[in-house]
């Protein structure tokens, strides 16, 4: 009978044993933000994008800076801020300008008009023009 036992209870440790190490499947990866262009920003707001244009204006003010996508304010369809406590994270600034970008994250609506506020240097991205033979110009 104590056999009997002994087995009953090792039979169930074993099944316990393979419960806890069955493989759950993995969490499906959030989903990479969808890419829009500035003309685009001001039907996305409330939503994490990532917004792609050209620079046309650096104004650096003394608390903080504007990067006007394609066009200079105040006809810019979409602005990108970078106030003066993030400022020394994004070196030469005024080099951006004419420059295409990426820019990542959440779409505010101020004064009517679209903007991401920019908190950290992975949330603007300098895009490399490429020529026809695949090599990136030279600047």
């Amino acid at each position: 009978m104590r056999r009997v036992t002994s087995i009953l209870a090792v039979l169930g440790l074993l099944s316990f044993a393979a419960k806890s190490q069955e493989v759950k499947p993995a969490a499906s990866p959030p989903a990479a933000p969808k890419i829009i262009g500035t003309a685009d920003a001001a039907k996305h707001y409330d939503e994490d994008v990532v917004v792609t244009g050209k620079v046309a204006r650096v104004s650096i003010r003394p608390s903080l800076v504007f990067l006007d996508l394609d066009h200079a304010y105040p006809n810019a369809p979409f602005t990108a801020v970078i106030f003066a406590k993030s400022t020394n994270q994004f070196g030469d600034l005024p080099k951006l300008k004419q420059q295409d970008v990426e820019i990542k994250g959440k779409i505010k609506k101020y004064n009517g008009k679209p903007e991401i506020v920019l908190e950290s240097t992975n949330q603007l991205t300098v895009l490399t023009r490429k020529s026809a033979a695949g090599e990136a110009d030279k600047k």
